[in-house]
């Protein structure tokens, strides 16, 4: 087993097993620009990060913190094994020395939180239908069924406020036509009084099988969207499953999220391509 201590292969931890600590740690050491040492903007390009992407990052508070994320979510291969091979490449062993002790007992403590995980139970607890449960007796959405059946959807549709005439124009191409798709849109489909990050995880993760960006000027401003966003790409690193798709639907003023842009994207500013835009959007949300 690859988290065995004995034989522990760094290469197949993937970076979410650093926590918080660690991360600050790099922060402090890479964030300062320094004449003689290399500092986040190396590490950064050689996560293979564009100049434009890089520059981007200056104006954030910890420009460490946030390659660290977006690496995280873009890339299959990105490891403690491979962010140390990094490190070593960009001759910053000093960070790998100081933290060695520091990143092996989080690498641990993920092994020990993933066995616990994969170790089935002594006996179930009760038995019960083979039907999923929701996880609140009355469920979260308008169509929950209160036995238990839960709602599930084609799409979750993260947007922001100042975007909602476009969403319900969505709504009439895709769910009013003959594409007949199922979008859950949080002021339409949820009910109030639950929390919203643990409900929002929830259907992007288990109830819909894809999730549409609505990209702006104001998503960019928006840490609803934010999170929404990080989480999709979180559970399909690489976009290996084509689980998120970005779409823009007016000109722009700040800069497309970097984050976002290794995938490809459903344009209806172009006015050459915006009678292929539904059908493709449609397409794309109605795969299997």
């Amino acid at each position: 087993m690859a988290c065995a201590d004995s034989d522990l292969d760094l290469e197949t931890i993937p970076l979410i097993a650093l926590n918080v600590t660690v991360r600050k740690k790099l922060g402090l050491y890479l964030n300062p620009k320094n004449a003689v040492a290399a500092d986040w903007t190396a590490v950064a390009e050689a996560m293979d990060f564009s100049y434009l992407e890089i520059k981007n990052y200056e104006s954030t508070k910890n420009p460490t913190t946030m390659v660290l994320v977006d690496w995280q979510a873009r890339a299959t291969d990105a490891t403690v094994g491979k962010l140390l091979s990094i490190l070593t490449k960009v001759e910053r062993n000093d960070i790998v020395e100081d933290l060695h002790s520091l990143i092996l007992e989080d690498v641990r403590r993920y092994c020990e939180r993933q066995k616990k995980a994969a170790d089935p139970p002594l006996q179930v607890p009760e038995v019960d239908s083979c039907v999923p449960r929701t996880p609140e007796r009355n469920g979260i959405t308008l169509e929950d069924d209160p036995e238990g059946t839960p709602e599930l959807f084609d799409a979750f549709i993260c947007y922001c406020q100042s975007d909602f005439h476009f969403v319900h124009e969505m709504i009439r191409e895709l769910e009013q036509t003959d594409y007949k798709l199922k979008l859950c849109v949080f002021d339409r489909d949820v009910l109030p009084g639950s929390c919203v990050w643990t409900i929002t995880s929830e259907l992007i993760e288990k109830r819909c099988k894809r999730m549409v960006v609505v990209i702006s000027d104001e998503y960019l401003d928006s840490d609803a969207c934010d999170f929404q966003t990080k989480f999709a790409l979180s559970l399909c690193p690489g976009a290996r499953s084509k689980r998120l798709i970005p779409v823009v639907y007016k000109s722009m003023t700040k800069p497309f999220p970097s984050i976002l842009r290794f995938l490809t994207v459903c344009d209806y500013t172009r006015p050459c391509t915006q009678a292929w835009f539904w059908i493709r959007l449609a397409k794309a949300l109605s795969l299997p």
